[in-house]
């Protein structure tokens, strides 16, 4: 936790000489260091910063008089809007990331016409904002100087255009590579990774390939003496190419389990209904400002909660599921509800520099409410999770819970075991329960009708 009435400088804020991230009493600050003064005046002076706020491109923030962790350094410090959660790239779905790179190449393009670019073109600069993505880092920005090359070409080739084009013509789980490779993926390995028809794509070759076998060649040499310069308008033709080139990568997912989830469910429409009402039932009860539904799927019932004003994080480990979901969002201009990608098995752990340069699952809660449903019996027999284990996780994101539980005679659960040896003695809903119970209080349970499963309403023990 974040310790109040003491400055706390952010773990992922420390390689850019500009300014750095740092939290005071509980409150996010951004300090403006004398080194980006000129270039900081510009992005206000210009129009640009009025500009991008108003499109909704970049987070606004206000300039604040609070003293500065670093005075001899600092020229201002502002107050950006809080994001409400913070999610990474390799968290999103293809489209996510897409949406995430045209907007990149938009705030560039706009920059330019206030005589600035980006200098940064990291996808951990962007998050999600009411289902849109925006850029958060306002010292991402320099001044323009005619001829100057975009020094952040590569970064952006790295961060977007190589995991989007291996989802698209090799496989969405390579976005994972993402996870591994902080900086980018290097341009040398996603080239090897494509197939040979992409050499034939203009824009890849050029932007992929071209530019790898070019990083390659410079990184052998001891010095580079010749400065290549870009004109204003060479740079708006690699934007345009940049963008044809994202613009015409696709994933056609092929139907999953997952994302076929609801065309093969042995609920009855009764029983489906039935189990609709009560989860917006205990809703209403609990009336969370922050929801975590895990095993989501296409979001259905994380719609009950966005429907309701209640920021939603809709988990799910298929990525054609959480892609479904995140058009669905777009389709109904759903605000409330983001989307992403999580291994429950294998959740999103620090990584980075000491670990702490990108959050965990676990630090980015807790949630005032979890959503289980039908997923604890994927849990406990597909993956070989105890009770116990599940039980404790579950209270480290939460402080209250809706949880399903799936008994063994669940043709579901049935199909689960056809293929496995039930080792599964301790899979009761007595356990069950005597697990919860641990972390929780019941305060009601309710029978699904025309099944056997139960809905349950906790709320987190106070120790």
């Amino acid at each position: 936790m974040r310790q109040k009435n003491s400055v706390n400088i952010s773990p992922s804020s420390f390689r850019d000489p500009s300014g750095f991230l740092f939290w005071l009493d509980g409150i996010l600050y951004r300090q403006v260091n004398v080194a980006y003064k000129a270039d900081y005046d510009h992005l206000m002076g210009s129009g640009l910063y009025d500009a991008l706020v108003s499109a909704n491109l970049l987070l606004p923030h206000q300039e604040v008089n609070v003293e500065a962790p670093k005075l001899e350094l600092a020229y201002k410090v502002i107050k950006p809007e809080l994001i409400p959660f913070v999610s990474y790239p390799y968290e999103w779905c293809f489209s996510q990331l897409k949406n995430a790179a045209l907007t990149t190449l938009r705030i560039q393009r706009e920059a330019l016409g206030f005589g600035m670019s980006l200098k940064d073109c990291s996808a951990y600069n962007i998050q999600f904002k009411k289902g849109k993505p925006i850029l958060i880092d306002t010292l991402s920005f320099e001044r323009y100087r005619e001829g100057q090359p975009w020094v952040a070409y590569r970064q952006f080739c790295q961060h977007f255009l190589a995991p989007l084009t291996l989802m698209s013509h090799r496989d969405a789980r390579l976005s994972q590579l993402s996870r591994i490779y902080i900086d980018g993926i290097p341009l040398d390995l996603a080239s090897s990774l494509l197939p040979w028809r992409t050499w034939f794509t203009f824009s890849l070759l050029v932007h992929l390939h071209i530019h790898a076998k070019t990083q390659k060649h410079l990184a052998n040499k001891r010095s580079v003496k010749k400065r290549y310069k870009v004109s204003r308008v060479g740079l708006l033709g690699i934007l345009d190419s940049l963008e044809g080139a994202v613009r015409k990568q696709k994933w056609q997912h092929a139907g999953t389990e997952w994302a076929d989830y609801y065309r093969d469910t042995n609920y009855s429409t009764n029983a489906f209904q039935h189990k609709k009402a009560v989860v917006a039932e205990f809703l209403d009860r609990l009336n969370p400002r922050t929801v975590w539904d895990l095993g989501a799927n296409v979001g259905i019932f994380s719609r009950f909660a966005s429907d309701k004003g209640i920021q939603t994080i809709s988990f799910d480990v298929d990525a054609a599921a959480v892609e479904k979901n995140y058009l669905e969002c777009i389709a109904r201009g759903d605000t409330n509800i983001l989307p992403l990608l999580l291994d429950l098995t294998n959740p999103s752990s620090g990584i980075g520099w000491r670990n702490r340069e990108r959050m965990s699952l676990e630090e980015r809660g807790p949630a005032d409410t979890v959503l289980a449903l039908a997923l604890i019996h994927h849990l406990a027999i597909v993956n070989n999770l105890p009770l116990a284990k599940i039980a404790e996780f579950l209270s480290d994101i939460c402080t209250s819970l809706i949880i399903e539980f799936v008994p063994k005679n669940d043709t579901q659960v049935q199909r689960l075991l056809s293929t496995r040896e039930d080792i599964f003695s301790e899979y009761t809903q007595a356990a069950f329960e005597l697990e919860l119970e641990r972390y929780f209080t019941i305060e009601s349970c309710v029978k699904i009708e025309d099944s056997e499963r139960t809905l349950y309403l906790m709320r987190k023990r106070q120790v």
